[in-house]
């Protein structure tokens, strides 16, 4: 069983990076998406998969035995509902870069990034602070 949930878990995982790295914003948000997904699982096989007892204290005993956590169930019911807050937000974010943008290429979205001469991006750096490839670190290198 274990086997089982952590090959689920690669694979939700793999196709969480192979949907983020992609030039397509929609499928970007499903790869985030997925990522929450397989959190999901890890935080739910963190709790005995194997026990099928209910976590329900009998009268007259102290502990519990050979039952679930309850908490990890707990807990992935709360990243789920966090989760499609956050891919909601994302969608929503998305949908209105799209429209202002008038593109969903990530590579094409770098034309929105500010010009050099514009006063309200941080000024770039000065020459004599930029590292130079190839040179020794206890060196000092003259320009």
């Amino acid at each position: 069983m274990i086997a089982t949930i952590a090959l689920v878990v690669f694979v939700t995982v793999t196709v969480g990076v192979y949907l983020s790295l992609s030039r397509d914003l929609f499928r970007v948000v499903l790869g985030l998406a997925m990522f929450g997904s397989a959190a999901n699982l890890v935080l739910f096989a963190a709790g005995r998969l194997g026990r099928t007892a209910p976590a329900v204290v009998t009268v007259g005993e102290t502990a519990l035995a050979d039952t679930a956590n309850p908490l990890p169930q707990a807990l992935v019911l709360t990243a789920i509902v966090i989760g499609f807050a956050l891919v909601c937000f994302a969608l929503v974010l998305m949908l209105r870069l799209i429209r202002d943008a008038r593109t969903d290429d990530a590579l094409a979205l770098r034309d929105a990034e500010p010009l050099p001469t514009d006063p309200v991006k941080p000024p770039a750096t000065d020459q004599a602070f930029e590292p130079v490839v190839g040179a020794d670190p206890g060196r000092e290198v003259a320009r």
